[in-house]
């Protein structure tokens, strides 16, 4: 197994509202240096909801999706505000974004999105007994729920409009899980 790279130097090279931009100057074990930017994580927990109906239903939204300026389907997801538990997170998000709460929600793992370039993990949470209730959330307009029956996941996979890959990832852990396996 490989060290880690030396750090010679990490500055700051860029600022958004959302993110920091960081160059890291690394030496590796072999002698040779490169030079890598990141934007490392800022502390922020997110978490991403697997909903299932008791119809086995997930419910997903679309919503808009401004790295394609599209509308995309996906799954309910958002940040963890401060003092607030993934579990409490999980079901604010819900309920801000479809409508429902959970009466029970489960961990099942941390996703990274871009290791090579990203510090920012979201915790994909399976959430079951869901019953109606609406909070006021951030978006600034109505996103539109869309039920779909889980017989028919190969089918959303397969469509122009759901393309995020944690979602699909997040959907597939949870599959695992209704089936008893351990993820």
């Amino acid at each position: 197994m490989h060290s880690k790279p030396e750090i010679l130097s990490v500055r700051t090279v860029g600022r958004s509202r959302l993110f920091r931009i960081e160059e890291m100057k690394l030496r590796f074990a072999n002698g040779v240096e490169r030079t890598y930017e990141r934007l490392p994580a800022t502390g922020h927990r997110a978490v991403m909801a697997v909903a299932v109906t008791d119809n086995d239903e997930l419910l997903l939204i679309r919503e808009y999706a401004a790295g394609f300026h599209e509308y995309q389907l996906t799954l309910p997801k958002g940040s963890a505000e401060p003092g607030e538990s993934l579990i409490e997170a999980t079901n604010r998000e819900l309920m801000e974004e479809t409508g429902f709460g959970a009466g029970r929600i489960e961990r099942l793992r941390e996703l990274s999105i871009a290791p090579g370039h990203m510090g920012f993990t979201i915790s994909v949470m399976l959430a079951r007994d869901l019953y109606p209730k609406r909070l006021p959330g951030d978006e600034p307009e109505e996103i539109e729920v869309v039920p779909w029956p889980m017989q028919r996941i190969p089918e959303l996979v397969e469509r122009a409009d759901f393309t995020e890959a944690r979602a699909i990832a997040a959907i597939f852990l949870a599959q695992q899980r209704l089936r008893g396996a351990v993820v």
